[in-house]
């Protein structure tokens, strides 16, 4: 707690600011870079650690890139009147992080929240531990530290009132922003206190007491708005574009249309005939793949944006397209399917699943389609970067600062401690924004032009040009005895890498996207076979919100309701007998078993919580409700990001037009701090599935991505939205270790669709997007 007089946060200048797997147990999303060579050294730097010998279960926090610090020093300050600031070192991109993080010291060290000022930490990972806003883990990792560390800034405020009041530390207790003599009644406020609790020891974490859940105020209640709804909601919150600096220039860089591919040639006298284009200049561009680095390409630099835009239009580019200017969507799906039908590597084999397909009474396949797809976030990429000499600061939307921090400074090749990220609000991230290609793109102009440079991407930047979800073709076939029952299961996934963005001739899926509803499914069947046949990646793919889930959830789910159709059985009653009795799963075939980076002895797949979420959002979502003549349920679960999900979703189609009445989610994600969140985040899920499911498309010809904007990628508008949306939050044992929101909502609700579109029109629809196909 930086307990301190007159505390400065908000002007500090602390010097500033992924994942290391190739294995199984950690990672944050730059842990597989360290693997690949690509990211900072991993240092486990904290003054105090969160250590499982101090808490009721243990998370995958330490093994982090720098882990966990717990230090009230560096996390909290007092002013002289009382106001408490507290820092928030994850990234805001609305899952409320920003507040709830914080809102956790405040609850612990008994601050009044009306008195609280939360103040957003620069990209330093040494100084406050990791800062990846990625893998729904924010607060699944950081509910225990957050309260320790209010914790010890109760103790060290209630020591120097004992102190002062000359009475042993047990008769004194803080009470809403007061610590209170129990004997005399006398109340000293946190403000007066400050300066000599600054003084005290900072508390061994197994001396510390947490309060008793019953006692909490804040955590659990749902009656605290996010810090910045005000100024979000009026137009005055600070974004990524609404940075100015004095003397900056405006880019925008014409990039390769091809992955891979680099500029031949140019011509810029046009260009330089705008009014306020200033200069054109090559940017420098890495060969692919290359991580996060730069396309290359063209910039012009003007003095407004505007300009900038209208010289890159005038501009004349002549491209070599590289090795990827050959693909074409529909040639690779054909790919995809050949390789879906024939044997791929082997990830999970439990029983004789060949031998139990032959036998069996009736076989059902499945052939489920994703394209890729884009993240098209309200706000698109943007940053501004001043570079002067050995020295960088970037302001920028990013996810990562700490991340961020060392790829500046490995890219300008200056110490790490010389680079200082400050971090705007996101309009939006769903993983596109932990890849800091354009952070870098601004710092490596500013170098060259020697002034502050934003580089602005537009819209179609975005979409051209972005880390993609991954293409998939996911194969099931179900073997099923005389009496209906599913005896056999093999699932051919088939989808280029991620990895494909980080080292060249990765062509089969690692094992945290395995982890992600294949090799992790959670049936009760005798024999099940998981393959992983190879594919090569054409384009950059990066995470996604959800990531595998998504195409893994949509094709075992929907063949749930094929079976279920094919059997004469209701959906629901066919997905709780194939979830089968409650237990632990054992994934004994599986080599290098993903689970989020958690520990499986603190987060299991556990059927029993899969089974009640489903029941759950029966009960509460009036499963076979009576519904109008050509209206439809469907239902969907699935565990991901270690929470479990149940979704079911009403239609109807009228000549070919969709109209999603009413959708409820029932959500397990064990304890938590704030529901009105968790309630915003699943009812923006089933918006974001709905949008995938029925619009969500970039394909390519000639190397090239066919849509540019939302004329040609929608979106779901306004009155395409569902009708109603119900949040269902399971309740669960005090003890229950939190896990993930903000992403696990997305994967049930396509196969929902899916389901109750069938249900209604008797249509089954087996690839995505849904929307064309409905008119035909």
């Amino acid at each position: 707690m930086t307990i301190i007089a007159n505390p400065d946060i908000a002007k500090s200048t602390s010097r500033r600011g992924f994942e290391r797997h190739l294995k199984v147990e950690n990672v944050s999303r730059r842990a597989i870079l360290q693997t690949l060579g690509l990211a900072g050294g991993f240092v486990l730097a904290a003054p105090l650690l969160s250590r499982p010998a101090f808490a009721a279960y243990e998370t995958g926090a330490g093994k982090m890139p720098h882990g966990t610090v717990v230090d009230p020093k560096i996390f909290v300050s007092i002013a002289p009147d009382g106001i408490v600031s507290i820092l928030a070192h994850r990234s805001e991109m609305g899952t409320g992080v920003r507040t709830s993080l914080p809102l956790i010291v405040a609850e612990e060290m008994e601050a009044d929240w009306s008195k609280v000022r939360v103040v957003q930490a620069p990209g330093d990972e040494v100084k406050f531990g990791n800062q990846d806003t990625d893998g729904s883990r924010s607060t699944r990792h950081y509910l225990l530290p957050m309260r320790q560390i209010g914790a010890m800034a109760r103790a060290m405020l209630e020591a120097a009132a004992a102190k002062k009041l000359g009475v042993p530390a047990s008769e004194v207790k803080a009470v809403n922003h007061e610590v209170v003599h129990s004997a005399s009644g006398k109340r000293l406020g946190f403000g007066e206190l400050a300066a000599d609790a600054a003084n005290q020891p900072v508390p061994a974490v197994d001396t510390i007491t947490l309060k008793s859940p019953k006692d909490f105020r804040y955590l659990g209640k749902g009656q605290v708005s996010i810090v910045d709804l005000h100024d979000i909601t009026v137009g005055k919150a600070h974004y990524g574009a609404d940075v100015r600096l004095p003397g900056m220039k405006y880019a925008v860089i014409a990039r390769p249309p091809v992955t891979g591919g680099k500029v031949k040639s140019f011509d810029s006298a046009e260009a330089l005939k705008v009014s306020g284009v200033e200069k054109v200049l090559e940017v420098k561009g890495w060969p692919w793949p290359s991580k996060f680095q730069p396309l290359g390409g063209v910039a012009v630099i003007a003095r407004n944006t505007g300009a900038a835009i209208k010289g890159r239009d005038a501009l004349k580019v002549e491209w070599d397209d590289g090795p990827n200017a050959a693909y074409d969507s529909v040639a690779y799906r054909a790919e995809l399917e050949a390789a879906a039908r024939q044997p791929g590597l082997v990830v999970r084999q439990e029983g004789d699943a060949d031998a139990a397909l032959k036998s069996a009474d009736k076989v059902i396949t499945g052939e489920y389609y994703l394209p890729h797809f884009a993240h098209v976030s309200m706000e698109p990429p943007v940053a501004v970067a001043d570079v002067k000499g050995d020295k960088a600061e970037i302001w920028a939307p990013v996810q990562s600062p700490g991340g961020t921090r060392e790829d500046v400074a490995k890219t300008l090749q200056i110490p790490i401690e010389n680079v200082t990220v400050n971090v705007t609000l996101l309009g939006g991230g769903f993983g596109r924004k932990s890849k800091c290609d354009f952070a870098l793109e601004a710092a490596l102009l500013s170098k060259e032009l020697g002034a502050p440079v934003k580089v602005q991407w537009t819209r179609d930047d975005d979409i051209q040009h972005d880390f993609l979800h991954t293409v998939s073709v996911e194969r099931i076939e179900a073997g099923l005895d005389k009496s209906g029952k599913v005896v056999a299961w093999r699932h051919r996934s088939v989808a280029p890498t991620i990895l494909s963005t980080f080292a060249a001739g990765a062509d089969h899926a690692a094992p945290f996207e395995l982890g992600m509803g294949l090799v992790d499914m959670p049936f009760e069947i005798a024999n099940i076979q998981c393959e992983n046949p190879a594919a090569k990646a054409m384009t950059r793919i990066g995470w996604f919100r959800s990531v595998s889930n998504i195409p893994r959830a949509f094709a075992v789910q929907s063949m749930v309701g094929e079976i279920a159709a094919a059997t004469g059985r209701d959906q629901k009653e066919m997905l709780l007998e194939l979830i089968g009795s409650p237990r632990v799963v054992k994934l004994t075939s599986v080599k290098d078993l993903w689970n989020y980076g958690e520990p499986y002895e603190s987060y299991p797949i556990d059927t029993g919580r899969l089974r009640r979420v489903v029941e759950f959002v029966a009960e509460k979502g009036n499963w076979g409700r009576s519904v109008p003549k050509g209206h439809g349920l469907g239902i969907a679960a699935h565990r991901s990001f270690v929470s479990y999900i149940a979704t079911i979703v009403e239609v109807s189609v009228d000549e070919g037009k969709l109209t999603v009445h009413q959708v409820d989610s029932a959500i397990d994600c064990g304890v938590f701090v704030n529901p009105e969140r968790i309630t915003s985040q699943l009812e923006g899920a089933a918006i974001m599935g709905l949008s995938l499911a029925k619009y969500g498309e970039v394909s390519f010809k000639n190397g090239r991505v066919q849509q540019h904007n939302f004329d040609d990628h929608p979106v779901v508008r306004i009155d395409e939205a569902p009708l109603i949306t119900n949040v269902h939050i399971v309740p669960v044992d005090a003890d229950t270790p939190p896990s993930g929101v903000g992403e696990p909502g997305v994967p049930p609700f396509a196969p929902a669709l899916a389901n109750a579109i069938f249900a209604a029109t008797g249509k089954r629809l087996r690839a995505l997007p849904i929307g064309k196909q409905l008119a035909i």
